[in-house]
């Protein structure tokens, strides 16, 4: 584990954990946790909703806009399942066994999706993209235990004077490994052969999934509250009660649905309509994204601890909204587009994701928080996510056959992607909610340190 982190990532960890005056035993379990993460990532490079494997898969597989935002989409609506499984949780306190069980299975599950052109026949037409569908729904069914399960574990290890700073520092070190294992994925599905080309992506994702839910078998359990025999209606009752945790779930829900209305659709755009390779997809994409997170999840940290969420998420959240107009300007060949918005959105949204996990573990009580948790990731994968992405490739179908936005400077995803930087600027300016245990700094404070990079609070 010391290797792997090297010398700069043992300090900062150790420095970390001596001021939380952390034993052995949760340092060790806060690094495997961390090292999981960090082949969870590798797993949605390749696996994600609109990742480079998937577009090529797709369209190997003939799939139009919709089907594409299906396949989006059903990893989110699946998310519904978080509710029961997080009772599962709180009654039995087995979060482990989850893990390694219906986690583990979720994750082998994608060994096959590479194998679906190979032994399923291509007639009737739709068997083969139908056979992927039903695949990745029985993957997402088993694979949303995995929210609720590691998210608290890691709550109940880190004590919430350090959280923002572990997140940052391990959306960095996540950063420089997606970095160099993007790269890799895209010189093989660039040079490997078209029929054994996606055999080998995807065991190589479903491989490096199973790797991520390993790493929790060996982490220590700890749980700082009592088994719960909850039932599932006073439990909303009590939940949808929390006024602020109900506000943030309003305000990422909005901005989830407002970005994925065109979000999943721009690497396809990108690959079909302006021509680029998966190795450029994968360096003015992938690559681009992070270095940027390198070069600023240490700032949003030490943001998030002195200005607050609120702040944070407000900046970030406004800035990343834009990020997507880039594509505006996007012609055939062109890289230009897709570099600035992957460079400087990934600055952006990486402020505003790591606002998003420290402002639901602020606004959540110890107390049952895997329920508030599978609540909180059900409504904005649900309602944010799947519905979102499904509304962007309807719109996408439903203007193609009206004929609206085919032909001139303003196409059918330019139409889409000024929507949803409208919707997110919105979002951000009227919906980020204050939090009562936040942080005293302000927006504009925040917007003055960004500007004059010199001082240290920033």
């Amino acid at each position: 584990m010391r290797k792997l982190f090297g010398r700069f990532g043992r300090s900062s960890l150790s420095l970390l954990y001596d001021e939380a005056r952390l034993p052995a035993v949760i340092r060790r379990s806060l690094n495997l946790i961390l090292l999981g993460n960090i082949f969870g990532n590798l797993h949605g490079i390749i696996c994600g909703g609109g990742t480079t494997a998937m577009i090529g898969l797709a369209n190997e597989l003939q799939a139009g806009d919709l089907a594409f935002g299906l396949l989006n989409g059903i990893p989110q609506a699946a998310a519904l399942l978080q509710i029961p499984y997080s009772i599962l949780v709180n009654r039995t306190h087995q979060r482990k066994k989850y893990m390694l069980t219906l986690g583990m299975f979720s994750r082998a599950l994608w060994l096959l999706f590479g194998l679906i052109p190979l032994i399923i026949p291509a007639s009737p037409a739709g068997l083969q993209l139908w056979t992927l569908i039903f695949l990745l729904g029985i993957s997402s069914c088993c694979g949303a235990v995995i929210n609720v399960c590691w998210l608290p574990w890691l709550s109940d290890l880190a004590p919430m004077n350090i959280r923002g700073r572990w997140f940052s520092f391990r959306d960095m070190v996540v950063a420089g490994v997606n970095l160099a294992f993007g790269l890799v994925v895209a010189w093989l599905l660039d040079t490997l052969p078209v029929e054994t080309r996606y055999i080998i992506i995807f065991i190589l994702g479903g491989t490096v999934g199973m790797l991520d839910m390993a790493c929790f078998g060996f982490a220590k359990e700890q749980y700082s509250d009592r088994p719960q025999h909850t039932r599932i209606i006073p439990m909303l009752k009590t939940i949808f009660r929390n006024r602020p945790f109900v506000r943030l779930v309003i305000m990422w829900t909005a901005w989830c649905f407002s970005s994925n209305l065109c979000g999943p659709y721009l690497g396809r755009y990108s690959v079909n309509d302006m021509g680029l390779s998966f190795m450029q997809m994968m360096i003015f994409g992938t690559a681009a994204a992070s270095v940027a997170a390198i070069l600023v999840m240490q700032r949003w940290g030490r943001a998030l601890n002195e200005y607050g969420c609120r702040s944070v998420m407000l900046v970030a959240a406004f800035l990343a909204g834009i990020m997507d107009a880039f594509y505006l300007f996007s012609s055939p060949g062109s890289v230009w587009p897709v570099l600035l918005r992957n460079f400087f959105g990934a600055m952006c949204w990486s402020g505003s994701n790591l606002a998003a996990n420290s402002m639901q573990l602020s606004a959540t009580p110890d107390e049952g928080r895997p329920s508030y948790i599978a609540v909180f990731a059900c409504v904005t994968s649900l309602v944010g996510v799947a519905l979102g992405t499904m509304c962007g490739g309807a719109l996408l179908e439903g203007w193609e056959s009206a004929g609206w936005f085919v032909s001139g400077g303003l196409d059918r995803l330019k139409m889409l992607v000024l929507l949803s930087v409208v919707l997110r600027i919105l979002v951000a300016v009227f919906l980020v909610p204050p939090l009562e245990n936040d942080r005293e700094g302000t927006p504009r404070q925040l917007i003055s340190a960004i500007l004059r990079p010199r001082r240290r609070s920033f």
